[in-house]
């Protein structure tokens, strides 16, 4: 499981327009599902996103997690970032989960973090997505599980 998240001031996800997920403050993790992702590869992704470190404490370090700050946490699947791109100029989806398998372990994330944090959004599986966002520093990191 692949996991680009971002601090954000502010994300949204529109969907025909319509707002089908928003935050304030806290993370946008865009999330790509890879073949033999489980519950326990879910849970550990879960647990990387709450607790991961990138929020400032009182002397402006990255010392503070999603769940000490209490901030919101935007997940919107995206299969393309399990993309292969090493060869040629396409990308190759070989290494992505397919559509099933795919909505399988991004549900199964949603209920995780849903569980542990109280502030969870999300975009729309499998649908066309606007993502709009302001990345607050500009803060990006790659999760792997």
């Amino acid at each position: 499981m692949i996991a680009l998240i971002q601090r954000v001031t502010e994300a949204a996800v529109r969907v025909d327009g319509e707002v089908v997920g928003a935050i304030g403050p806290g993370l946008l993790a865009l999330v790509a599902v890879q073949p033999g992702d489980d519950e326990a590869v879910i849970g550990r992704m879960a647990e990387r996103l709450l607790a991961y470190r990138v929020f400032a404490d009182a002397d402006g370090r990255m010392n503070l997690s999603l769940s000490q700050t209490g901030g919101g946490l935007l997940l919107v699947s995206q299969f393309t970032l399990a993309a292969d791109t090493r060869k040629g100029l396409r990308p190759s989806f070989a290494t992505a989960a397919g559509p099933e398998a795919g909505r399988r372990g991004f549900e199964g994330l949603v209920r995780e973090c849903r569980a542990r944090h109280p502030a969870v959004e999300t975009g729309r599986f499998g649908a066309h997505m606007q993502v709009s966002l302001v990345n607050d520093g500009p803060v990006t990191f790659w999760l792997q599980t």
